[in-house]
């Protein structure tokens, strides 16, 4: 892992909004890290990256790319990735909504592909859509979606020909 983006996305429910905060490998957009909670603070932006490290101790020495949110501005965020080596990347200015398109555009798949198409997230509460935010991301999105930067190869599959590859030129 050498370049990843991270954002929050808000979803509301039937007993008030689920934040959720993920972590995507750039080189074939799986999702390394991700946690949701009830606020959007720089501590969900924390347990993302714990649980991304824990998954993958590699992200040490990454670079991680996000926009100007306080959550990745704040002491506590910049403390903790400095303690793992990682490099923040953020655009200089506010207002640049392009840098961080990526991410938009994974958060808009999940919300039409598993929400918005399919439940009513208002008559859901936070917990049941929690359960299917995990299902979709680390089960479905990660393991078995298609993904057309990838040559229409779900990011897991992408992954395991790169080291494959690796092993073979070794």
């Amino acid at each position: 892992m050498e370049k990843c983006i991270t954002d929050i996305t808000e979803i509301p429910a039937s007993n008030g909004k689920l934040y959720v905060s993920a972590i995507f490998d750039c080189f074939d957009l799986s999702v390394l890290g991700l946690a949701m909670g009830t606020n959007m603070k720089a501590d969900l932006c924390i347990q993302t990256l714990r649980n991304a490290l824990t998954a993958y101790p590699a992200l040490e020495g990454a670079v991680i790319h996000s926009d100007r949110g306080t959550q990745y501005t704040s002491e506590c965020y910049r403390k903790t990735i400095l303690e793992h080596h990682i490099h923040q990347s953020m655009n200089s200015a506010g207002g640049r909504c392009h840098d961080n398109a990526r991410c938009e555009s994974m958060w808009a798949r999940m919300k039409t592909e598993l929400l918005y198409d399919r439940h009513d997230t208002k008559q859901m509460t936070v917990e049941e859509l929690k359960v299917h935010i995990w299902r979709y991301f680390l089960s479905y999105w990660n393991n078995r979606r298609i993904c057309s930067a990838n040559g229409g190869l779900p990011p897991m599959i992408k992954r395991r020909q790169y080291y494959e590859a690796l092993e073979l030129e070794a």
